[in-house]
């Protein structure tokens, strides 16, 4: 038996660079663990796959990330038994949290310990990346500058410890969409990743979250309101940056002041109908093990 965890995640900048040949869009994120997870437990039995989750109408057959990855191992390195898979969520689901993919990064690294393969984390990587293109971010964790579909990565100092709110308004945001939309009404503004790099480089957390920037956040809130007025709660509950992760609708806030990040997630359970957690990045050298 071996058990597990999968970590959300944010991004921290996100560019889009354009169309590739292949129809996904060429990206540049920073992206960045949080300390709330899932838990993976992960056992041995005699053939197949077993998958089962404490959310009540989440996928667990093929369709479920964890599943589809755990099959993949199986066959590729020719593996002579089968897995039970049982996960318990706490990250959000559909929620721009990257939850699907951390599930099934814990899945090929679960199956890694369970059989003993012996693969390391980049072969790991290009078994998970043409399942899913967090996959390989959520295998390797911490803070990472990610291109390409988001699988060419380059590992970062982590990102200095901060409290980290995350919000997530009861609407549904479709991935494609948000790209298409994207596509058809770019905005103006754009991170400057290489002053973010620069920035947490010098360990400069202050102006990491004056350079923040997504550029799916004014498309998704053009259709969701909702993302702006959460934003905007956020600013004046005290936090330095508050912006939308991935596609959305997740928003979060980074506080320096913690105290201000605990009142401002009480105001968000009392006064909003928001999924809330209120949580911490969380660095590869002390968390991802």
């Amino acid at each position: 038996m071996v058990t597990i965890f999968g970590y959300a995640k944010i991004n921290l900048t996100l560019d889009i660079l354009g169309l590739r040949d292949d129809g996904y869009h060429e990206i540049a994120t920073v992206m960045q663990s949080l300390a709330l997870k899932d838990t993976l437990t992960l056992r041995r039995r005699e053939e197949g796959i077993g998958l089962s989750v404490d959310v009540p109408g989440l996928e667990s057959d093929e369709r479920n990330l964890a599943y589809r990855a755990a099959a993949l191992l199986i066959e590729a390195c020719g593996v002579r038994g089968g897995v039970d898979i049982d996960i318990v969520k706490r990250i959000p689901v559909a929620a721009g949290l990257a939850g699907g993919s951390a599930d099934a990064a814990a899945t090929l690294r679960g199956m890694n310990a369970l059989y003993d393969l012996g693969l390391t984390d980049e072969e790991l990587c290009g078994f998970g990346a043409p399942i899913g293109s967090d996959i390989p971010f959520s295998i390797m964790g911490g803070t990472v500058f990610a291109t390409g579909r988001g699988e060419v990565m380059r590992r970062l100092a982590d990102f200095p410890e901060t409290t980290v709110l995350l919000a997530k308004p009861p609407v549904a945001v479709s991935t494609p969409w948000a790209y298409r939309s994207y596509d058809a009404h770019p905005p103006e503004q754009h991170p400057d990743n290489a002053a973010f790099l620069e920035a947490l480089a010098r360990g400069d957390a202050a102006s990491c979250a004056k350079l923040a920037v997504n550029v799916l956040e004014p498309v998704t809130e053009a259709a969701h309101p909702v993302i702006a007025a959460y934003r905007a709660r956020m600013r004046r509950g005290g936090a330095v940056c508050a912006m939308m992760s991935g596609s959305g609708p997740t928003v979060f806030g980074l506080f320096a002041d913690a105290d201000a990040a605990v009142r401002t997630f009480e105001t968000f359970r009392a006064e909003t109908d928001a999924e809330v957690h209120l949580t911490r990045t969380a660095g590869r050298r002390n968390e991802m093990v």
